[in-house]
């Protein structure tokens, strides 16, 4: 069976109580925290739900951040303003039903994340996240983030280079 995801804004109407990734604390987090974090304007939440059979496949936030210009490597500096920090819009959390897990659900997800992004009306420089660990940090890689000079496990994804990778 293919995949057939719609990503959408969490509602009241999306069941979250069976969502599994396999780290308590991102299942938790859905179930009990997203609807507060957006009514108090703190994060937005996005869900992949399965048009199959109405499961949430994934889900990610978005929140606005800054990034101290001096923690970016300096190769990725050259042509920006001297400002000290840059606009940026944080994923603070992304996680896929183990279900769904290897089906690149967490690639759509970062995919729609920039989409969400590079229509917002305020400018964003880029797309930051704070790995778990090193798992998370190698899929973050892959997609073409890039490790803060600071921590390898904070990573970003210039928005202009992420719209020549993906296409859009």
């Amino acid at each position: 069976m293919s995949l057939n995801l719609i990503i959408e804004a969490l509602a009241g109407s999306h069941d979250r109580s069976a969502f599994s990734c396999g780290v308590p604390v991102l299942d938790r987090y859905l179930r009990e925290q997203a609807n507060q974090d957006i009514k108090r304007r703190v994060s937005n939440c996005f869900v992949a739900v399965d048009r199959n059979n109405g499961v949430i496949a994934g889900y990610y936030t978005l929140a606005a951040s800054s990034v101290p210009i001096t923690s970016l490597p300096e190769d990725q500096t050259k042509r920006l303003p001297r400002y000290p920090t840059l606009p940026a819009i944080l994923i603070g959390r992304l996680a896929v039903h183990t279900l769904y897990q290897g089906q690149r659900v967490g690639s759509a997800l970062i995919i729609d994340a920039l989409q969400r992004s590079t229509r917002a009306a305020p400018a964003s420089f880029a797309l930051i996240v704070d790995a778990k660990d090193e798992q998370a940090t190698a899929f973050y890689r892959k997609h073409g983030f890039i490790p803060f000079e600071s921590s390898q496990l904070s990573l970003f994804l210039p928005i202009a280079t992420a719209l020549k990778l993906f296409g859009s």
